[in-house]
């Protein structure tokens, strides 16, 4: 194995380590909003890792991996922001250490 055959696996471990820090999140947070956050910034940073390291043992895969990288980008915190705002709606209650609701509380200028 070369240096940067090397490097990769260490990167893909890191990313694999952050899934399961995801995987952590979701069963130890106490609500569902922050079950969204938890999963949703772990998972997105562990993939990236993931990508970032089969890029780095792969090197001809990089254009393509790099690509996919940047979709998860746009659209890991595009559905945990419509996820968020569905259970809102759908009123889904916060934990009561949870003191703000801007989503509330725009709604209540709007009227």
């Amino acid at each position: 194995m070369n240096a940067l055959a090397i490097l990769g696996v260490m990167v893909m471990t890191a990313g694999a380590v952050f899934l399961a820090f995801a995987g952590l999140g979701l069963y130890r947070m106490p609500d569902t909003y922050t079950r969204i956050q938890a999963g949703t910034k772990a998972t997105t940073l562990g993939t990236i890792l993931t990508l970032v390291g089969a890029a780095l043992i792969m090197p001809d895969w990089g254009v393509k991996l790099l690509l996919i990288a940047l979709f998860l980008m746009f659209t890991n915190p595009l559905s945990s922001q419509v996820l968020a705002r569905a259970a809102h709606r759908a009123g889904v209650p916060a934990t009561k250490e949870s003191k703000a609701d801007a989503l509330a509380e725009d709604r209540e200028e709007l009227a």
